[in-house]
């Protein structure tokens, strides 16, 4: 009864994938534990991902597929697993994010994910209420450090992000994790297709008090911009939306301090820890 709860509460792309890996596994011949040691994993992994009690990871799809020869066919599914580790409001987003050639985001109460450590990340999904179980909160860990491929391809993404200084304060997890954290902002703000910028909070007034934005542009330069509150999420697209806020965000980005005393500030920012 145990197994076939979690086998109804899987994602039907995780079914797929461990009903084709069973059927694969029994084709040639092998036992759970026989192809666990041909991946460099036990049976009792194996068993989990085909009753569906644990999703698989993508080191675990791809010694499958090479273990099993499938030829990429259990390798096919690690971009839709990918998809559904993210809550359902975001999943439609994190495909456009993904093939982006820019993405704008104004942060007011986190650093951008794009921009998170993994240690950052895990400890702000901990504090997630309603609580969350601990393999979701590696699961979506996970999934937010997957959205960092678009940092690395080739051409990658131009990235601009503005955080509100509140944001930078907010001592997650700690000084130690703060200072990991600021550490790895200042690398990426070393990078040639990253800006980031400070607002600071001694700008009393500015445009971006209406709160959080992100814009992304696609491949074939249409400009969109997505806005997300307490789980729920809208993405605009008619262009007098946009340009509004396509403005607001220009403004919110000459009235926050600039790239290099950006940088400045959050090295004073480490320093305070």
């Amino acid at each position: 009864m145990a197994q076939s709860k979690k086998k109804d509460s899987a994602s039907p792309t995780a079914q797929y994938f461990a009903a084709v890996l069973r059927l694969l596994r029994q084709q040639v011949g092998l036992t759970q534990e026989e192809l666990g040691e041909r991946m460099g994993y036990t049976g009792s992994a194996v068993s989990a991902v085909e009753t569906c009690a644990k999703p698989p990871t993508d080191a675990f799809i791809e010694a499958a597929d090479m273990a099993l020869d499938a030829g990429g066919l259990l390798r096919a599914a690690i971009k839709l697993l990918r998809l559904e580790r993210y809550p359902v409001h975001f999943q439609g987003f994190v495909q456009l994010e993904q093939e982006a050639v820019s993405v704008s985001s104004y942060c007011t109460q986190l650093i951008d994910g794009l921009l998170q450590t993994k240690e950052y990340a895990r400890e702000v999904l901990v504090h997630a209420f309603p609580p969350l179980e601990e393999q979701e909160i590696a699961d979506l860990t996970e999934a937010r450090m997957d959205r960092k491929a678009l940092l690395d391809r080739k051409p990658g993404a131009v990235v601009s992000v503005i955080l509100e200084e509140a944001a930078l304060r907010r001592q997650i997890g700690g000084p130690e994790l703060m200072r990991a954290q600021y550490a790895h902002l200042i690398e990426c703000a070393a990078r040639p297709n990253i800006v980031i910028q400070v607002m600071p909070m001694s700008r009393a007034g500015h445009a971006g008090l209406q709160g959080p934005m992100k814009l992304i542009e696609t491949p074939d330069e249409t400009p969109m911009v997505y806005m997300e509150s307490n789980g729920r999420s809208i993405l605009l697209s008619k262009p007098d939306e946009v340009g509004v806020l396509s403005r607001r965000y220009a403004m919110i980005r000459s009235q926050a301090l600039g790239p290099d005393e950006s940088v400045s500030f959050i090295e004073q920012l480490m320093g305070e820890l």
